[in-house]
């Protein structure tokens, strides 16, 4: 089962940021959300985590299922080290596993540095293991890949692309690149 959004009414204030919007995310596919800034993406996207109220309308789909995301920030615990942060969303990752997700990423000679020690690109590449090792329905992306170069950013989408198959990801980008990556469809916002 998809997740559907109906007559969302969300507003700071004065603001009105939706009114009667409706959407729906498929359930094991890849939806893009795009649009210029300040248009909702990212409220959205806190909306279907469940960390922002909304106003009005419903909410389907989402019922006992299991979350996981990347945020904009990485949130990730400084002082341990990359493959700590790995097991923390889920314990019954080995280490051997997690050392082997960061391996995929470049990231082999940074397992057991604290990750405050990290450049933003290789926190950003934690970020997404991270999220990807935990156990989750719904896979939720604000802006997953920036920071990362070129190279680096295929490397990780195309380990990405292999993970998530199956699963239902909504993801926030400016990067029109990004739908045809993932193979997703998009839901632009103005």
């Amino acid at each position: 089962m998809g997740i559907g959004v109906r007559n969302l009414t969300k507003h700071f204030g004065e603001k009105m940021v939706f009114e009667d919007f409706t959407c729906f995310f498929p359930a094991g596919e890849t939806t893009c959300i795009m649009g210029p800034s300040g248009c909702g993406k990212t409220t959205l996207l806190m909306i279907l985590m469940g960390l922002l109220p909304y106003d009005g309308g419903s909410i389907s789909g989402l019922q006992e299922k299991r979350r996981s995301a990347v945020f904009q920030e990485d949130r990730l615990c400084d002082n341990v080290s990359a493959v700590t942060n790995l097991r923390l969303v889920n314990k019954g990752l080995s280490k051997e596993e997690a050392a082997a997700m960061l391996a995929a990423l470049g990231l082999s000679d940074e397992l057991h540095k604290p990750v405050r020690q990290f450049s933003g690109g290789m926190r950003q590449r934690v970020s997404i293991l991270r999220a990807l090792a935990a156990p989750y329905d719904v896979l939720f992306l604000d802006e997953p890949f920036h920071g990362l170069d070129a190279n680096t950013k295929q490397l990780t989408m195309r380990y990405f692309q292999e993970k998530i198959r199956g699963k239902t990801v909504i993801c926030v980008t400016h990067d029109e690149s990004e739908p045809k990556l993932l193979g997703g469809h998009i839901l632009r916002l103005s």
